[in-house]
């Protein structure tokens, strides 16, 4: 077997020190494109593989971030015999209004994204857990065990146990407020951004009759949000107490059978508010079907800024939120922390939009032909 080749024979080959050979490696963004296009071609002519785990010891670091998510319900699982015997290919006919709904964790895929990215730039890999059932502690324990830090979804995992955590590694909170701990939190002005949306249609389209939709009482974000609804119609003089509210669990199947039963009762408002997306998409999907028109019957709206909001028929007006960004602002504010573990807890809250289009605008509206953002706080 062919030796291996070592960090200071790239480094000669490349005729540059060990130090810039490790800083290309790490972090390509802060070195020169030459140098670096130079350090690169040693690697691969020398088939050099960087060792994680002496950079590790060398470090008294992993070189490795922790991301933690909880279980997604809806995710589509094979069962062992099934995926014993499963064929190459199935052939399934994919009913549009099926009972069998599995809606794309769309929100997480999007954190993850901007999590893998800073965590690259920064020259960290990331290790990813989905709980399932009752295994949260395990496996964040687990995760903990492995990695330099880690950044958990605020309220998937009781707040005893990361301080029990927090003594090992740093512990950034993703989404959610900040409930009188000392953790690091990173979260989007949620409260203030549907506060600008619901203002928008009391002010501009004098809606006075609203149906609110929210989500899980265990959401980070869900209390906020219907926060700024309260706020938003209290402010314009008006009793938030008398406005039904429909509990749908930010599940796009569940809002269908709210907006079934609303339509079935002849109780449709002037406008459904929605605490994300994938709500407001399920009581669009109803009201296609049902003759509903939207906005000129009842005006729809969500909370997120997914890029299905943007695809559906009328397109969807939303609060969106960098959700991107707020992957990335996890993983800067862990770099922070290893590096200046004295610091007061960070707070951050990344700022939203309210991008207006055609299911509250409609489609003569001259604003209702682009997306136009109504900025919301920065925090």
């Amino acid at each position: 077997m062919r030796r291996a080749p070592t960090v200071y024979e790239v480094a000669a080959h490349a005729g540059v020190s060990i130090a810039t050979v490790s800083r290309v490696l790490r972090r390509p963004d802060d070195v020169r494109a030459s140098t670096r296009e130079r350090v690169m071609a040693s690697v691969r002519e020398l088939g050099y593989v960087p060792s994680a785990s002496a950079r590790g010891l060398a470090a008294r670091r992993t070189g490795v971030f922790g991301l933690y998510f909880p279980g997604f319900d809806a995710m589509d699982e094979l069962s062992d015999a099934e995926f014993e015997q499963a064929t190459p290919v199935r052939l399934a006919i994919d009913m549009p209004d099926s009972g069998d709904v599995r809606p794309p964790n769309l929100y997480f895929d999007e954190v993850l994204r901007g999590s893998e990215v800073e965590a690259w730039r920064h020259g960290f890999a990331l290790m990813v857990g989905v709980g399932r059932g009752s295994n949260t502690e395990e496996m964040v324990n687990d995760i903990a065990g492995r990695v330099d830090a880690i950044a958990v979804l605020a309220q998937s995992v009781p707040d005893e146990f990361l301080e029990h955590v927090a003594r090992r590694i740093p512990v950034v909170l993703i989404a959610g407020p900040r409930r009188g701990d000392d953790f690091d939190h990173v979260s989007v002005s949620n409260a203030e951004g549907m506060r600008a949306l619901v203002e928008h249609l009391v002010d501009d389209h004098d809606v006075r009759d609203f149906v609110y939709l929210t989500g899980p009482d265990d959401s980070p974000d869900n209390a906020e949000r219907y926060d700024g609804f309260v706020e938003a119609l209290g402010a314009r003089g008006m009793d938030a107490g008398a406005t039904p509210v429909h509990h749908a669990g930010f599940s796009r199947l569940r809002a269908r059978e709210v907006a079934e039963d609303l339509v079935e009762l002849g109780a449709l408002p002037r406008a459904i508010v929605c605490g994300n997306d994938q709500m407001a998409l399920g009581v669009l999907d109803v009201f296609g079907r049902r003759g509903v028109r939207v906005p000129e019957d009842v005006i729809v709206t969500g909370f997120d800024g997914i890029e299905a909001a943007r695809q559906s028929t009328p397109r969807l007006t939303t609060v969106h939120q960098p959700m991107v960004d707020l992957g990335r602002a996890a993983m800067r504010a862990m770099l922070s922390r290893l590096e200046n573990p004295e610091q007061p807890p960070i707070s951050l809250r990344l700022p939203v939009e309210v991008l207006l289009r055609e299911s509250s605008e409609g489609e003569g509206s001259s604003i209702g032909v682009r997306d136009a953002p109504i900025r919301g706080s920065d925090g």
